[in-house]
């Protein structure tokens, strides 16, 4: 089967692994610092954390801010569980806004609509690997004082305005699960230009304590430690930090052939009157983590993709809306017609395969595929 999305791993990577299992630190050792650097001189970020996955780099993010329980925030509801999870973990309301057809991101105009005396900040996802309209976010966060938090899962690699996604919001979100831009297995990071920020978030995602286990040990080292903040241990470990420092070095080849793919797409599918094609906007380098269609007309997103799937494609759908899984919608009040565009990209909204090692056979093996199953409507 060709999925949707796969991870790119080569003799490189496997060696710096390696190296650290044969090492004496497999973990809380001197490859997540030299990670965390490498991070911060790509994206151009002050202070990078790195965590064992993007969930945990989310619930920390959110815990960092420290605001007061009950309070709202504003996000997307076209985004994975994790995204909105992580308000949730942390005492906070989802307070969800309608997307943009084209490139199924927030909505700015329907933030500013969803705004009340209790939002105290906006969540926002880059879907897909293109940014959000980050300028005008931030107009409206400025204006009402609200901190910012990007969710750039799908967005390491990309750039706004010639700014590499990690170095815009007060915080940054990545993620390096096996589908991402770069994996570490799984894993994640916070990346911020806020030291305090900063402080707060490394001291959470490590039980809350003020000091690291490297300077805890050698000859002068003391014994003390202190537990300032209730926090969790998300720490990386060194073996995923010496894989992704290997992955970083190769990120800029992995995006550039992520882009190949996604304009071999174009050109294969722009004459298809029943399929939409996604857009990208003036001055952006999309990321393209996943590759999505709208389906129009006569087809059905259902039919076609167990056709796919039958031809051994691995199609999915990113992604069910938020509000609709039980979780949500047996605690909360949402109502699904207060998100018509959401809804109606929901339902014709379907994803084709888009990873590095991907062939122009294997793009042509399933745009040949849709044609077959349209031409048979």
């Amino acid at each position: 089967m060709i999925p949707y999305g796969h991870q790119t791993i080569d003799d490189e990577d496997i060696e710096e692994v390696i190296k650290v299992l044969r090492s004496d630190w497999l973990t809380t050792g001197p490859k997540i610092s030299e990670f965390e650097n490498a991070l911060c001189d790509y994206v151009g970020s002050e202070h990078a954390i790195a965590m064992n996955s993007g969930t945990s780099a989310l619930d920390i993010a959110v815990a960092s801010l420290d605001l007061p329980r009950g309070s709202e925030v504003i996000t997307t509801p076209f985004t994975f569980v994790a995204t909105s999870n992580a308000l949730l973990y942390n005492g906070l309301k989802p307070v969800f806004a309608d997307i943009e057809r084209e490139t199924r991101n927030i909505d700015p105009e329907d933030i500013g609509h969803r705004i009340t005396p209790r939002t105290k900040a906006i969540m926002y996802m880059d879907y897909a690997g293109h940014p959000c309209n980050i300028d005008e976010i931030q107009d409206i966060a400025n204006e009402h004082d609200l901190y910012l938090i990007e969710d750039a899962c799908h967005s390491f690699g990309a750039t706004y305005h010639d700014k590499k996604i990690g170095s815009l919001a007060d915080l940054t979100v990545f993620s390096f699960h096996p589908v991402k831009p770069i994996t570490t297995g799984e894993g994640g990071a916070v990346v911020t230009n806020d030291p305090e920020l900063a402080q707060k978030a490394r001291m959470l995602h490590s039980h809350g304590i003020d000091r690291d286990t490297i300077s805890r040990y050698g000859p002068d080292a003391g014994w003390a430690y202190d537990m300032k903040m209730l926090g969790r241990n998300y720490r990386m470990t060194d073996i995923q930090a010496a894989l992704g420092i290997s992955q970083l070095k190769k990120i800029d080849q992995f995006i550039e052939r992520r882009n190949e793919i996604a304009l071999y797409y174009q050109e294969l599918l722009q004459d298809i009157e029943l399929i939409s094609l996604p857009m990208t906007k003036e001055k952006i380098r999309h990321g393209w983590h996943i590759y999505t269609v709208l389906l129009e007309g006569a087809i059905k997103r259902n039919d076609l993709f167990k056709y796919l799937r039958r031809e051994n494609i691995g199609a999915n759908v990113h992604y069910i809306p938020v509000y609709r899984h039980s979780y949500y919608s047996e605690t909360f009040d949402y109502n699904k017609k207060d998100y018509p565009v959401t809804e109606d990209v929901f339902k014709h909204i379907i994803t084709l395969p888009l990873f590095p090692e991907m062939t122009e056979e294997d793009v042509e093996y399933v745009v040949s595929s849709i044609l077959k199953i349209i031409h048979s409507l």
